[in-house]
Formats: structure tokens, sequence, C-alpha cells
């Protein structure tokens, strides 16, 4: 097991150096930061724009800048914005909690509709729920977060005013973000309840309890939904990561003051340390979940630790 787990570990720490030096690259090429905080290259001299690079340590080569950057990783230091000096660090603690929440009130969400959907679809399987709920999450899946967010917001808070339409002041201003995010998890995760739980009451050990008299729903809750989680509980994990990174867009919907607001401000500012700060969090964060899912799995099944 220590084998599986270092490997797994050392594979995590390859995917957070590729990711980070991939950013680090890409930031650079939008443009000169020096020449944006000053309102154009025409407005300075030439020497102007030199010494605002080298206050900003933009002077230095790529490498040397890169490797300063690891050097801050390992003691939470991820720089200084260029609009204002405020320790990056600050704003990511700032902001981090807000979409920890809302990602969290969207899994919980998604489990709360898709569970109840996907057995009771699996029971009526080919009768007409099944094929209703089948359909249903079809369309949940065809529909963009950023529209879905947008129409929201148009029914509950321009139409009915009953919402917010953005910020994050209370418990009401989760609805709208959180359902749009749930939409498209519920209707992934019906599917997975769906198949894992059709797949579990075909067994035998079912048919042996049903044969005992036990009552369906004893049957369902306690034996066939405990051993079809197991699937189920891996892929939330994963999903978890995913939707961390993947709120950026709803964020920027609803204004919400999380990682995905502090991104688009700092592209838009072209604010490199503030960028490159906030992606490394989300892909340190994604990559951190997937190596607990994988150091998980590799426990419940051995045949895991071999692959």
């Amino acid at each position: 097991m220590a084998g599986f787990i270092l490997k797994r570990l050392l594979q995590a720490i390859f995917v957070v150096l590729a990711v980070t030096l991939i950013v680090s690259f890409a930031i650079r090429l939008s443009g000169d930061p020096a020449v944006m905080l000053v309102g154009g290259a025409g407005s300075v001299t030439e020497q102007d724009l030199r010494n605002i690079r080298q206050a900003l340590g933009l002077e230095r080569p790529f490498f040397v800048q890169y490797l300063s950057f690891l050097q801050g990783i390992l003691t939470g230091d991820f720089g200084r914005s260029f609009m204002g000096g405020t320790p990056v660090s600050l704003l990511i603690s700032r902001a981090l909690p807000a979409t920890l929440l809302l990602a969290f009130a969207s899994l919980l969400t998604s489990i709360l509709l898709s569970v109840p959907l996907g057995i009771y679809a699996a029971v009526n399987r080919g009768r007409w729920p099944d094929q209703t709920i089948r359909i249903l999450s079809l369309v949940g899946l065809s529909f963009p977060n950023f529209w879905l967010a947008i129409m929201l917001v148009l029914l509950f808070s321009i139409v009915l005013g009953i919402l917010p339409p953005s910020g994050m002041e209370g418990p009401e201003s989760f609805v709208m973000p959180a359902l749009t995010m749930a939409v498209i998890l519920t209707a992934t995760n019906v599917r997975l309840v769906r198949t894992s739980m059709l797949e579990t009451l075909s067994q035998q050990y079912i048919m042996v309890a049903r044969s005992k008299g036990l009552r369906d729903r004893v049957v369902l809750y306690k034996h066939a939904l405990r051993n079809s989680a197991i699937p189920l509980v891996t892929y939330i994990g994963l999903q978890f990561g995913g939707l961390v990174g993947g709120i950026v867009i709803v964020e920027r919907v609803f204004n919400w003051p999380g990682m995905g607001t502090l991104a688009f401000d700092a592209i838009s500012n072209r604010d490199y340390p503030v960028l490159q700060g906030t992606i490394t969090v989300l892909a340190l964060f994604i990559v951190l979940i997937n190596l607990l899912v994988d150091i998980a799995y590799g426990l419940i099944d051995p045949r895991i630790r071999t692959e």
C-alpha cells in the first residue's frame, strides 16, 4: 500500500508542476502588465516601463520567475497583486471559502435529488417513470450552465422577485447558484445511480433477501443501496474536485465572491500573481481530491494497487 500511495503522490506532484508551468507561460503571452498599469505604452517612456517591470520583478528570465513562484508555494507566499500590492494569499483566503461553500451546497443538492430519482428509475425499469427520468437527465445535460444561470435570474429575481440576483448575502443567495450547478450534476448522477442499482438488484444476494420476505424498502436501502454506493462515492469525490474548478463561470454570472470572480478580475487586469495563484490553488485542490479518492479506492479494492 505504501508503494501505491507513493506512486500516486509522485503523479500528483508531476501534474501540479505541469499545470503551474503551462499556466505561468500562457498568462505571459497575454501582454505586458507594465503597459496596462500605465494605461498604454504611449503615455510613458521606455525607461519608465523598464522601471515598472523591475519593480514588479518582470525583468528576470521566465524560468527564474517560475522557480521563485514554486518556492513561494511551499511557504504559502504567492506574491503580491499588481493592483494595490495586496498579498495574493490573503485574496485567496477570502475567496476560497465562498467557492467551497457553493460547491458543497451544489453537490449536496445533487445527491438529494439524484439518489431517490436514480433508485426510482431502476425500480421502474422500462416503464414510464424510468423513461421520463432518463429523458429529463438528457435535457439537464444539454443545458449550458451559464444559460441556465441567466434563466434562473430572469425567473426568480426579475419576474418573481423572491431571490437576490447576485452576491453572497444570506442563505437565500445560495439557491440559484447551487441549483444551477446541481442540475448539471444531477443529470449525470441519476444515470450513474440507476445503472449501479440495476446491476446490484440483479445480484443473487438481493434475490435471496427478497425470498426471505424482507420488505422492498429494506432490500432497496439496506442491501442494494449500500453495495451500489461504492462507485457513486468514488465518482462524487472526483466530481467535487472538478466542481471547484468548473464553478468559475457560474460565480461570475451571480457575482459570487469566490475563486471564479477573483480569477476573472485578475484576467481583466492582467494581474499575473493573482491569476497564477488562483489557478494553482484550484489545481492543487483538484489534484488533492483525486489523490484522496485514489487512495480510498485502493484501500477498498486491493486490485487497484497493482495498476
